[in-house]
């Protein structure tokens, strides 16, 4: 008499349970099909242009056939490079002190204000350093050498502003993660605060930190409109950050807008590239934590 209810109610619970869990392999199937969507579209409108000479070759002159995206490519590392050289201290060391010291009404300020700035759309902060730095660089020309106002620097300095909240959020939310009892532990052999925290501490928060710099950096790779205002653009290779500088998500909004079929079919084949060098920079960032936890 007992055993037919028990029966019953194993039996609901496993199909409530099959039910949830083909609904969450569901939930994340759809998650991923509008990714390999994407991949699918832009691979077979970009085939045509998706050859050896698209990296090795600069543009071709509008019109021309041939040619292809290598000073975009190069520009678009060396904006990746700058953004990280300038904005990945400040925003690791904000992270640190909301995780670390940000208990009272000056860390509350900062968090809040960290959270605005990640809210700014890219073209306000495109904008703002147009106004506050392209316009001011020509008083520069003793430092720089150059009398050009639009420059990689300042492309570089606009995708910093950008990556700066999400990378500061992260590495708080990681520290805070780290049990306390790792920081008392290092408090009661004599070691001082900020030294727990960074032999100690930031280590043992290096995985989720580097996620969040590799999702940041995902984003600013992506970015065209700030460079509109900072970069501007090269059609001709340069490496003088100092100097207008291209950039694939620059290039493909030229030649996605532009009226040569040719030019449509690099823009797709350069999106394509765009998304595998996000990609190759994740992969690449994971097999380096691994290895260093190893």
């Amino acid at each position: 008499m007992i055993a037919a209810p028990v029966r019953g109610r194993r039996r609901r619970r496993s199909v409530v349970d099959a039910i949830a869990s083909g609904a969450m392999i569901a939930a994340g199937l759809g998650a991923m099909i509008p990714l390999f969507a994407i991949l699918v579209f832009i691979l077979l409108k970009g085939i045509p242009a998706l050859n050896v000479a698209l990296i090795t070759k600069n543009l071709a002159p509008p019109g021309a056939h041939g040619g292809g995206l290598k000073n975009s490519i190069v520009g678009s590392l060396m904006l990746i490079g700058l953004t990280l050289l300038i904005g990945l201290p400040p925003a690791i060391a904000t992270g640190v002190y909301l995780a670390e010291y940000g208990r009272g009404k000056l860390g509350f300020a900062i968090r809040f204000l960290v959270d605005v700035l990640a809210g700014v759309p890219s073209i306000v902060i495109g904008i703002f350093v147009y106004s506050a730095v392209v316009l001011n660089m020509g008083r520069l020309h003793w430092l720089t050498g150059s009398d050009q106002k639009f420059t990689a620097f300042a492309g570089g300095i606009a995708l910093a502003l950008i990556l700066l909240p999400v990378v500061a959020r992260v590495t708080e939310e990681m520290l805070l993660l780290v049990p306390q009892l790792t920081r008392e532990s290092a408090y009661a052999l004599g070691v001082p605060k900020w030294r727990a925290i960074v032999t100690i501490v930031l280590p043992a928060a290096s995985g989720g930190i580097m996620t969040g710099v590799v999702l940041a950096t995902a984003r600013i790779a992506g970015e065209a409109a700030p460079l509109l205002f900072t970069a501007l653009g090269n059609n001709f290779y340069s490496t003088d950050i100092f100097r207008p500088i291209d950039a694939l998500p620059l290039r493909i909004f030229i030649y996605a807008t532009g009226p040569f079929q040719e030019q449509h079919e690099q823009a797709f084949a350069g999106s394509f590239v765009l998304v595998m060098l996000v990609l190759a920079m994740s992969v690449g960032a994971r097999l380096a934590l691994q290895r260093r936890q190893r």
